[in-house]
């Protein structure tokens, strides 16, 4: 079991940046990889960035350049630093950390989401 709570989010005008959080917890053995998910209204879920526990890092498209994953281990928690932010990234950031048992069993927990506006 494992629990996962994100911090963060809120309004900014354009070209601002936002800093998310994303801290799993529980009873499990590790973490194989967490990252976010973002919806925006009439639009489908889609995947912003992840880091695996090698760090390998994946961004969308639309985000590279201007949003960065990283983790603090010790913490079991992932940062997404989102800079220059532009109207189109406004939706529901959702943090979900895949984690494994000692047997080497993954299951997906997600966070319940934060809001992130960009307006003016």
């Amino acid at each position: 079991q494992a629990q996962v709570v994100e911090s963060g989010g809120g309004w900014v005008q354009p070209g601002g940046s936002l800093r998310l959080s994303c801290a799993a917890s529980g009873s499990f053995f590790g973490i194989n990889i967490m990252g976010w998910y973002r919806q925006a209204p009439g639009k489908q879920r889609e995947l912003v960035a992840s880091i695996s526990a090698g760090g390998f890092t994946n961004y969308a498209e639309s985000v590279k350049g201007r949003f960065t994953i990283s983790t603090d281990d010790a913490k079991n928690t992932v940062y997404l630093r989102m800079n220059n932010l532009k109207p189109e990234d406004t939706g529901v950031y959702t943090c979900y950390a895949r984690v494994r048992s000692q047997t080497l069993v993954t299951n997906t927990y997600w966070g319940q989401g934060t809001q992130v506006t960009v307006s003016s």
